[in-house]
């Protein structure tokens, strides 16, 4: 039996987000001013509900700004969402449930991109990217 290797790459999926749960949405201004905070929200399902329950849930979201003319991205937060309903009385019996939602700042001088990934503890890793324009 032949295996295949993916490249890492190869296994972020996208979509858009008003049709498809799992996609990232990136909520941030279209530009900023150089050296002033940004403030970026990611959320999963606004359009199309993700479920959050114990056995389908989203595990993490990751943001990451890209400069224009840098080779690399920084990663400017991660948020990881643990309570989705399990407790020692089983699945689905607690009352805690985290939010696939997170809430950033970062600053820049460029422009770039920011970047934001996500994985669904089902359907694997989603992506979606938001351009970001930097004035004086």
């Amino acid at each position: 039996m032949e295996t295949t290797v993916h490249q890492f790459k190869e296994m972020f999926q996208d979509a858009d987000w008003r049709t498809e749960k799992h996609v990232p949405i990136i909520e941030a201004p279209e530009s900023a001013r150089k050296g002033e905070f940004v403030a970026v929200k990611v959320t999963i399902g606004r359009a199309v509900a993700h479920p959050n329950k114990t056995d389908h849930h989203i595990r993490w979201i990751s943001v990451y700004f890209h400069p224009h003319g840098e080779k690399f991205p920084y990663e400017i937060g991660m948020a990881h969402f643990n309570a989705h309903g399990a407790s020692v009385q089983g699945p689905d019996t607690s009352s805690v449930y985290t939010h696939h939602e997170v809430v950033l700042s970062f600053k820049t001088d460029k422009p770039g991109v920011i970047h934001a990934s996500s994985y669904c503890n089902i359907h694997g890793l989603w992506e979606n990217s938001k351009e970001l324009a930097v004035t004086q």
